[in-house]
């Protein structure tokens, strides 16, 4: 996706309203649970190196814990 997100990845609602502060610093130590493009629920996957993401609509989104 590019430019700002529309939908806040933590909690789902609009990025625009609110103070998103608190999800900013839990989706630091925590995988995002809604696309930011469309606010669909994704599939989590947390593993030991990671995580990954995955919107029906916009693919998978993905970090790893090794900096890599």
């Amino acid at each position: 996706m590019t430019g700002a997100p529309v939908w806040c990845g933590r909690c789902g609602e609009s990025a625009a309203e609110g103070d998103h502060g608190a999800c900013a610093r839990a989706l630091e130590l925590e995988p995002p649970r809604y696309c930011v493009a469309c606010r669909r629920r994704m599939k989590v996957q947390v593993t030991p190196g990671g995580w990954s993401a995955t919107c029906v609509e916009h693919g998978v989104s993905e970090t790893s814990t090794w900096g890599s």
